[in-house]
């Protein structure tokens, strides 16, 4: 395990309105265990102070952690880790740094292979909060009359739709450090295989689904993993938040799906010749 962590680079990828404060928990397990932690603030979120109502496109909001990966060795045996809408952004990193990347584990996650390009996609990857009433603060920073450009959950929902199995204060830490998120940027996460090269496939994703979600509920789950398999689906009783309402057990989930694929690579390269 040791050997293991010292090879390793895990990239933790916050989802709307977050930053990278919400992984304190699981970077201190992480760090605490011999493994390298980076943790992203993609544009608008955490400590980015970009106004999110002028962060327009997808790959705007999500040129952070392009740059990162740009600025990474080769030799990084990358671990990259998406939660919620942070699955649009390991997608985009997935299609431009494939080679980069060991392993891909969605949380909750938005996993789409190339993003909202029908309604299915939409519905399968876009929170629908209605039943709930009006729970959301949104901006419409280009004018009413065109589509808005920011949105965050309203602070009295917030614990009730996101953390409702979560401690209080992690709840109350959200709550004061959520900030709105570039809506019109996410909903316009659209994703195209340039070569073949980048083929989105070869790189082995892992899904870690969270059966108590108010947020991407877990029918919306299945349904993404039905229409794009991924080599493994591990399940949590949690709320969206696991890294708050089950650090211990998500941390060792991650580790596992790390551990899992090193195993059945390992295999694969010791299949004869004749085999391959």
């Amino acid at each position: 395990m040791t050997k293991m962590a010292s090879t390793l680079h895990f990239v933790l990828v916050h989802g709307v309105g977050g930053g990278s404060w919400c992984w304190y928990k699981i970077r201190c397990l992480m760090e605490n265990s011999g493994y390298k932690v980076s943790c992203i603030d993609l544009k608008s979120g955490g400590i980015d102070s970009s106004d999110p109502n002028k962060v327009l496109t997808f790959e705007d909001y999500n040129q952070p952690l392009i740059d990162f990966f740009s600025s990474i060795p080769d030799h990084d045996k990358i671990i990259l880790v998406g939660h919620s809408a942070g699955g649009l952004s390991l997608t985009h990193a997935i299609l431009k740094f494939g080679k980069k990347i060991h392993l891909a584990i969605f949380i909750a996650a938005t996993m789409l292979r190339l993003g909202f390009w029908t309604e299915q996609d939409v519905k399968d990857g876009v929170p629908d909060l209605s039943e709930f009433g009006d729970v959301e603060d949104v901006t419409f920073g280009n004018g009413p009359n065109e589509p808005p450009t920011s949105i965050v959950i309203k602070k009295e929902f917030q614990r009730k739709l996101s953390y409702h199995m979560s401690p209080l204060e992690d709840s109350t830490l959200a709550s004061m450090l959520l900030k709105p998120g570039p809506i019109r940027a996410l909903q316009g996460a659209q994703f195209k295989e340039t070569c073949h090269d980048n083929d989105i496939d070869k790189v082995t994703r892992v899904y870690i689904k969270t059966l108590n979600d108010r947020i991407v509920k877990p029918e919306q789950q299945d349904a993404m993993i039905k229409k794009w398999a991924p080599a493994d689906v591990y399940v949590l009783e949690s709320d969206h938040s696991p890294m708050f309402s089950t650090p211990f057990l998500l941390f060792g989930m991650l580790i596992k799906a790390v551990a899992s694929t090193q195993i059945k690579l390992d295999l694969l390269d010791q299949r004869p010749l004749s085999e391959l």
